[in-house]
């Protein structure tokens, strides 16, 4: 062995203490671990990609969120556009709805004007007929919303009913004007015009009307009303029997002047008068004292009959309560009534009566034209009102 490697093994056993305690001095010393419970990896914060996700999901839902308030605010908007596009509709046909029904007043009113001759009748009438062919136009100018177009077109029909059944009649009128002996073959005649007036009624009701209300309620639509019209005032217009005692009556005003029919019996009476309390009916009398209880509902009622053998119109019936210092007085009119017929009018909204007073209730009835005998046109009935 040489003297250059004693040198180097010297050299490296030498050199390794110092190099351990360069490594000590140069690197911190670890602090102790006390003994105790480990924490499990991950505690404390997420693990590595979670954030991410969560942020993601986070937008996602809140990307939901307005997608799903969008669709709640559009469908609103849509819903409230067709609620208006339904009301505006029907606010127009309220109109037209309105104008018939006055029309068909007037018809009424002319029918049961007393004293109006043939041709006055058929002037009026074909004025009426011009008035609701105005009514035709205007509903045929509208636009209705889809699924009431085939409605709408009802609602035109109805109409057009009613201009052809005015303009049959006034014809039928002008006929039996011209032939007046032929009571029962004219009164055909106008029976069968009068029930286009009472057909346009039901093809309202059961073609329009209630199958609009059934479309409002499948689309959810609320507070939007669907209009009636109901043009016919009497239901007897569909009887042969009224027309011929009409047709006599107006015959009558013919040939005497203006007057009811000439030489026939003419009269009215009064069959009863009631208090009227909810249902209760109490039918006064007049040869003793009534005591009457005076609720917030009370009426009277007025039965009133035709004891001729004519058709009398424009009966007007009165009722008045004779207090101190203002009567109650209300007059009600029956605008037509046939032979033998009874009508019942009912007096409401009577006002404050007097209590524990006697005092009279009395009904009268105007006698109507040619009428011989009044003695039943009119009763008292002496009342005490009381509060129960």
């Amino acid at each position: 062995m040489s003297e250059y490697d004693d040198d180097l093994d010297f050299d490296f056993f030498d050199d390794t203490a110092p190099r351990e305690q360069v490594l000590e001095e140069t690197q911190p010393r670890q602090p102790l671990r006390r003994p105790g419970p480990r924490r499990p990896p991950g505690a404390g914060r997420p693990p590595l990609g979670l954030t991410p996700l969560l942020r993601l999901a986070g937008l996602i839902a809140f990307a939901i969120l307005i997608v799903v308030l969008l669709v709640f605010w559009i469908s609103s908007c849509q819903g409230a556009s067709k609620k208006s596009s339904y009301r505006s509709y029907m606010e127009k046909v309220s109109v037209v709805a309105k104008q018939s029904e006055q029309i068909g007043r007037e018809l009424n009113d002319a029918l049961t004007t007393q004293g109006i001759k043939f041709g006055e009748l058929n002037t009026r009438l074909s004025g009426l007929a011009e008035q609701e062919q105005q009514d035709v136009t205007a509903a045929r100018q509208m636009s209705s919303p889809g699924p009431l177009r085939l409605r709408h077109q009802e609602a035109i029909e109805a109409l057009e009913f009613r201009v052809s059944g005015l303009r049959g009649l006034a014809d039928a009128f002008k006929g039996a004007a011209a032939t007046p002996k032929n009571v029962t073959r004219n009164a055909l005649l106008l029976v069968g015009q009068a029930e286009r007036l009472v057909s346009s009624d039901v093809v309202w009701d059961d073609l329009f009307k209630d199958p609009a209300i059934t479309e409002l309620r499948r689309q959810g639509i609320t507070g939007v009303a669907v209009p009636d019209s109901n043009f016919v005032p009497n239901p007897d217009y569909a009887s042969t029997r009224f027309w011929e005692i009409l047709l006599q009556r107006l015959q009558g005003a013919a040939t005497s002047g203006g007057g009811a029919t000439s030489g026939g019996l003419h009269g009215t009476g009064l069959n009863e008068v009631a208090a009227l309390r909810g249902n209760e009916k109490q039918v006064l009398q007049t040869d003793t004292e009534n005591t009457v209880v005076a609720t917030s509902d009370l009426r009277f009622s007025a039965q009133v009959e035709d004891t001729g053998d004519s058709q009398e119109v424009q009966v007007k019936v009165t009722l008045t309560i004779q207090q101190t210092p203002s009567p109650i007085v209300q007059t009600k009119t029956i605008d037509l009534i046939n032979p033998g017929e009874q009508k019942t009018v009912i007096f409401s909204n009577l006002g404050q009566v007097q209590f524990a007073t006697r005092t009279t209730v009395k009904v009268d009835i105007q006698p109507v034209p040619e009428e011989k005998n009044t003695g039943n046109n009119s009763a008292q009935y002496s009342v005490i009102f009381s509060l129960g």
